[in-house]
Order: C-alpha cells, then structure tokens, then sequence
C-alpha cells in the first residue's frame, strides 16, 4: 500500500507517519521508485502499537523508540514482550532507594506465589502507596492487601483471556496495551458503583 493508504486505514496522518519514519520509530517502506515506497500490513500494526504506546501510555518519542527496540529481541517471548509493552519490565537497570513499604510487598509477593521481577516498577509503585497511606495512620499491612490482590489475580487472568487466538506479536502487543490501560477507568467505575450498592445493601438506602 502507498503511504496515502497506511494514513487512511490507520488514522494517523501522513506528516506523523513521515516523522516516525524519521525518528526510526517506523522501518522504512519497499522502494518502488525515487519518491515512492510501499507498506505492507506489518508496518499498520507497528504504526497502530507506536500510536497506543505514545498516545495511550503517554510514552516520549525516545521511550517509544527503546520499547520498540527491545520488542524487535523478543518477538517471540510473549511474557517479556507484554512486560515490556505494559510498562511491567523496566528498560533502565539504575538501582534506586527502596522505599518504606518494599518489605512489605515482597512479603505479599512471596505469600501469593506471584512470579514477578524484581525490579517490576509495579513493586516500587505498591510500596510507595503502602508508605503513603501508613504515614497518613492507615492500618495498611499484607493481610489488609491480600484479599484484594486475589481479586487483582483473578482481573489479570480476564486480561489475558482477551488476546487468545491472537498470532501476530505486534497485535498482541497492541491489544494489551489497549486494553489493559483503556479498561482501568472503566474498572475504577465499577468499584466505585459496586461501593455504592454495598452501602445501600448494608445501610438501608435504595437508590432511584
């Protein structure tokens, strides 16, 4: 396909597909002439991932590059490829200061089982939250999150329901990333209302 096709079927306009091309955030086409090149369909996928990781992720341009980059080493390895693109596996390997909560969320780990990195930016995320809410006098400990990491298990289990029967790697890549970041609202929803049914159920109140 022709450039003028690549930008209609993927929504992106020729001007950013130019400077992806420049940035080598998109390989280049199949020279047919001086001006001219064709794209095939793995360049509409590549092009639809680099628009979910810089528009869904709110990745940088050199970010991007560096995903797409270690993605290109691990095609075939679906676990690192969708740790890489959900932001699960860290790109940079500088040691940082733990902070307070880390022993408590590698205890909670450990308990659950879970197989994760240890330099997940998840864990270092969880610990954050744990120090925050102790230092504000919330009671906030491994057995308080571990009924709600069981629901989170199961909720990752849903996720990754969503990309069987997908072959293509970029696909794959994409569809996680859609639907993992894109859901997350829509889940916080569904606390938020599921909340407010507990509290009519145990207090009384019917809503209209």
């Amino acid at each position: 396909m022709r450039m003028s096709e690549l930008s209609r079927r993927s929504g992106v306009s020729v001007t950013t597909i130019k400077y992806y091309l420049r940035e080598g955030l998109l390989p280049p086409g199949r020279q047919t002439s001086a001006t001219q090149a064709e794209y095939d369909d793995q360049h509409l996928r590549r092009l639809r991932l680099v628009r979910a990781l810089t528009g869904v992720r709110g990745l940088p341009v050199s970010t991007t590059r560096q995903v797409l980059d270690a993605l290109g080493e691990h095609t075939r390895d679906p676990h690192i490829l969708l740790g890489l693109v959900l932001g699960a596996i860290s790109l940079t390997d500088e040691p940082s200061e733990a902070p307070a909560g880390t022993a408590e969320v590698d205890a909670l780990i450990a308990e659950l089982g879970w197989d994760v990195h240890t330099g997940a930016p998840a864990r270092t995320a969880l610990a954050e939250t744990i120090a925050s809410l102790r230092s504000l006098g919330a009671p906030v400990d491994r057995a308080t999150l571990l009924p709600y990491a069981r629901l989170a298990e199961r909720t990752a289990a849903l996720d990754l329901d969503q990309l069987d029967g997908i072959e293509d790697p970029l696909e794959t890549a994409e569809r996680a990333l859609v639907l993992t970041v894109l859901l997350e609202p829509a889940l916080l929803a569904l606390r938020r209302l599921a909340q407010q049914n507990e509290s009519a159920r145990r207090y009384g109140h019917h809503q209209k």
